[in-house]
């Protein structure tokens, strides 16, 4: 199933799957009672470019908090929920758009029921979320082991306690630590509903492995069409979740907006502090994408003043650094010569008249 093809549903003010853009999500890891600390979080994943946040709601004071925290936020609030249905409830008594519960560990029938009766009541989506590390017994049994099928499986059957309850407005979400697995899970997931899917891998490490199973595993699924909306889940400061997930969705061409920065790899020809002059420009690309989010722009680092400017030529703008003097061009056209330390200052000079 093409996200083109799965059902919309509505988060706040956010919708996704048919086709609208793949959303990017994050999770605080503030204490959700303390309402200043969780609220200054969010807004600095907000100016990065978070979209949806979710906060784990563990005791009625957090759920109660929601309703103070949503007054001060402008992205939709998911409630996560572990093992407490009254938790569930009381967070969307208190404001949350979506809340985030495994129907398996909540308890049994009247549980889940009590939980759907008030998300229907308030019309708020259920995110359905399984995990390999919760895998049950029968499932594991069956197919010898934590494999897919399992998990997809497992899954399926979490959306039919919540169907029966007579309510289809749902999120699915499938979470393991092992790329492998969970690919192929989304992919049987995909080819079994409709509903959107959140996609992630779990546990995926510190900023460098997390990174790097996070951009394999959610690459080759958000190119086959799978995901409607990701969180790259990191052993980190959150905002580079949403750095993160802003490359990758940038890489497929899922995203357009702000400053794409490509560099060249160096080489022993490279004569400038390259990697310095490289990260420098992220930086600034950074800040430039936050103040001016409907602009798009590639902008180069290269690290050769000969070659620099025509194999970047399909880039905006760019930089190439020689011995002394470097280069400021545009779409391969030398526009000026400046000394190594003025680089940055023309680039971050040419920039603005890109603002918007």
């Amino acid at each position: 199933m093409h996200r083109d093809h799965t059902k919309v549903v509505t988060i706040g003010n956010c919708k996704i799957g048919g086709g609208n853009p793949v959303r990017i999500q994050s999770m605080t890891n503030t204490k959700t009672e303390d309402v200043q600390a969780t609220v200054k979080q969010i807004l600095e994943l907000e100016k990065a470019g978070c979209e949806i946040i979710r906060c784990t709601v563990p005791t009625q004071e957090a759920a109660e908090a929601l309703k103070e925290i949503k007054k001060q936020i402008h992205i939709p609030l998911v409630a996560d929920i572990h093992f407490d249905y009254r938790m569930a409830i009381a967070a969307m008594e208190n404001g949350a758009d979506k809340i985030r519960i495994n129907p398996g560990n909540i308890g049994g029938g009247d549980r889940i029921r009590a939980v759907v009766k008030t998300a229907k009541e308030r019309h708020i989506p259920i995110r359905v979320g399984v995990n390999s590390g919760s895998l049950e017994k029968e499932l594991i049994e069956k197919y010898k082991g934590v494999t897919a099928q399992g998990l997809a499986e497992s899954a399926l059957d979490k959306v039919r306690m919540i169907e029966e309850c007579g309510y289809d407005n749902l999120v699915i979400s499938m979470k393991s630590s092992d790329v492998n697995m969970c690919v192929s899970a989304h992919e049987l997931l995909a080819q079994r509903t409709d509903y959107p899917l959140h996609v992630g891998i779990t546990e995926a490490g510190t900023l460098h492995s997390g990174n790097i199973k996070s951009a394999v595993g959610l690459g080759i699924l958000l190119y086959q069409g799978i995901g409607d909306t990701l969180r790259v889940s990191l052993t980190g400061p959150p905002v580079e979740e949403i750095r993160s997930a802003k490359t990758i969705l940038r890489s497929l061409g899922l995203r357009q907006q702000g400053v794409e920065v490509v560099s060249c790899p160096t080489c022993g020809r490279t004569e400038i502090d390259l990697i310095g002059l490289a990260n420098q420009v992220e930086e600034v690309a950074e800040r430039f994408s936050v103040k001016n989010p409907s602009v798009h722009l590639k902008v180069a680092v290269m690290g050769c003043p000969v070659n620099g400017p025509g194999e970047a030529r399909e880039a905006d703008l760019g930089v190439a650094g020689g011995k002394g003097v470097g280069l400021l061009f545009r779409k391969g056209e030398i526009v000026k010569k400046a000394p190594e330390e003025e680089l940055l200052s023309c680039l971050q000079e040419e920039l603005l008249h890109w603002e918007g």
